[in-house]
């Protein structure tokens, strides 16, 4: 299944509701789950961003609606980076000759 690290920065907005961090984790899981989709990691961080999670969805649409569902809540502002393991880079090689 593709794998994804997705940053999110806090608005205005997540950062007044900051004590809610781990519900609106939790929230975020079971919106995943419901499109088939999952965050295996999450960290919350100290720099340029706030959090950063490791997800995995069956394609770049599903983990495209469920980060701007996320998105639409208003508490953060994401940016998705598809990953690729070594087997899949190696495929991508592969390609190219």
């Amino acid at each position: 299944m593709p794998r994804y690290v997705v940053t999110a920065t806090w608005t205005d907005q997540g950062v007044r509701d900051a004590t809610a961090t781990l519900e609106r984790a939790r929230q975020v899981r079971q919106l995943l789950s419901e499109l088939g989709a999952a965050m295996e990691q999450i960290y919350w961080t100290l720099g340029r961003y706030d959090v950063v999670t490791i997800m995995t969805a069956p394609d770049d649409e599903t983990m495209a609606a469920g980060v701007l569902k996320v998105a639409m809540a208003g508490g953060v502002r994401t940016e998705i980076l598809r990953a690729f393991e070594e087997s899949e880079m190696e495929e991508v090689l592969a390609k190219i000759g």
